[in-house]
């Protein structure tokens, strides 16, 4: 049934009510990151040379956070050929250089066609008590509902030392290349998508765009319920918030704080620049749908790439359950991305539209740009829980810069959908994607 329209009358003399004003953009995140710190330091340790390119490794120390010195190696991929650009992407992650970093760093270089930094050590760990990635941040933040102290959630020394990596690779640019470098493209997967999230949320207007991996989680509050409905209750890889009583979110003013000051989607409204989500949909941390409680809320120019039959790794697992080596659909649409940035040519557009009819959704397509192919992928479940869901691809007919697609319901259980389209840029291949939905079979 169609919904009523709504009209509203304004009578000669009558006043609208004011609007409510918007609560508080939250200061502790800024408060922290742009608090002065001596201890900043950087230095160039080492330079190699080889024939893919040129590897530089600097030394940074990025802050000091409640007397801990939080140390990182900080390299920069020069690829043979390519020039220093204006805009360089920032890659964040934890651990130190390796065999592996060292490949898809100057893979993903070769394919933005620029230099690009590979900023490691994110977060500083082990600390209190042998505790890394998650059972780190939960102590941090057991540790500020017992203190209220701002200063102890651990994606806040996160998102600095990306801030303070701005600094060191500008100034190792003018030293090394007498090149200004001006800004960033900040990515980062999993705690540090989070990571590339906050970044931005500073405000810094060095980070001119976001491509935030595999943390499909904006909106905390939300998305904990959503887990619960879907996997019926919070997923076991998120046992270290739940085992310190910080999932479910105790219903406290300083709880309710934390989630807030933490959460990139308390700060969508100073988010508006570029970004490009990226998510496995087969991911074990998050339900399938969960971007769907916020995607529509983001300002600004956003592109979504939803990776088929991939975890929170993003490597693709063949029907047989072997895994690619890299990340290939990932590498070729983060790249894409970072190129438009980088060189400031337009990234395709593609604009979709569900509307519901009598026994079916009807997805609505539209794009602009060189597009070499559309699918169709679908996957079905007994429940909203697709994690273990197998993935197949319908090839769409022709690549047409409109088109609709019909989703019917399954006769049974739970069935996911989303298209795909196929561009090509700068000679090279990627892919964008709808947001999916989920339709359950008729009751009976």
């Amino acid at each position: 049934m169609a919904r009523p329209a709504l009209v509203l009358v304004v009578l000669a003399g009558w006043a609208l009510p004011a609007r409510a004003a918007e609560p508080a953009i939250p200061s502790e995140l800024t408060d922290y990151v742009n608090a002065p710190d001596k201890s900043f330091a950087w230095k160039l340790a080492d330079k190699t040379e080889a024939d893919a390119g040129t590897v530089y490794t600097l030394d940074l120390v990025s802050q000091t956070w409640h007397d801990v010195k939080w140390d990182h190696k900080l390299q920069v991929f020069v690829p043979k050929g390519a020039k220093p650009q204006a805009t360089m992407v920032m890659w964040n992650q934890g651990g130190n250089p390796s065999f592996q970093s060292a490949l898809v760093g100057m893979e993903l270089a070769k394919a933005v066609k620029s230099p690009l930094a590979f900023l490691f050590g994110v977060p500083k760990q082990p600390l209190y008590g042998g505790k890394t990635e998650d059972a780190l941040i939960a102590e941090t933040f057991v540790k500020y509902l017992e203190t209220k102290d701002g200063t102890w959630p651990l994606l806040f020394p996160m998102a600095k030392s990306v801030v303070r990596a701005m600094d060191a690779v500008q100034a190792f640019a003018r030293e090394e290349w007498k090149f200004e470098v001006k800004d960033f493209v900040v990515t980062g997967a999993s705690k540090r998508g989070w990571t590339s999230w906050l970044a931005a949320a500073t405000g810094d207007r060095r980070v001119k765009a976001i491509a935030p991996l595999v943390i499909d989680t904006l909106n905390i509050p939300v998305q904990m319920d959503n887990q619960v409905k879907a996997f019926g209750r919070p997923s076991e890889m998120v046992k270290d918030y739940t085992n310190r009583g910080l999932i479910p979110i105790p219903k406290t003013d300083a709880a309710a704080r934390l989630w807030q000051i933490i959460d990139p989607w308390t700060y969508r409204d100073r988010l508006t620049l570029p970004k490009l989500i990226v998510n496995g949909a087969n991911d074990p941390y998050w339900p399938l749908d969960a971007l769907n409680t916020y995607w529509d809320g983001l300002k600004g120019e956003k592109y979504l790439l939803y990776v088929p039959n991939a975890g929170h790794n993003l490597c693709e697992r063949d029907k047989d359950g072997r895994a690619e080596q890299l990340p290939a659909r990932t590498i070729a649409t983060v790249a894409a991305f970072c190129r438009s940035q980088v060189f400031g040519t337009p990234m395709p557009k593609l604009a979709h539209e569900y509307a519901d009819r009598a026994d079916e959704i009807c997805l609505r397509v539209g794009y602009e740009g060189t597009a070499k192919g559309q699918r169709l992928w679908t996957a079905e479940a007994d429940s909203r829980d697709f994690r273990k869901a197998r993935w197949t691809e319908q090839a769409l007919t022709g690549a047409e810069a409109k088109r609709e697609v019909g989703f019917r319901p399954p006769t049974k259980g739970y069935r996911a959908s989303f298209v795909e389209t196929e561009f090509e840029a700068d000679g090279q291949r990627f892919n964008l994607s709808t947001p999916l939905r989920i339709l359950e079979a008729p009751k009976k």
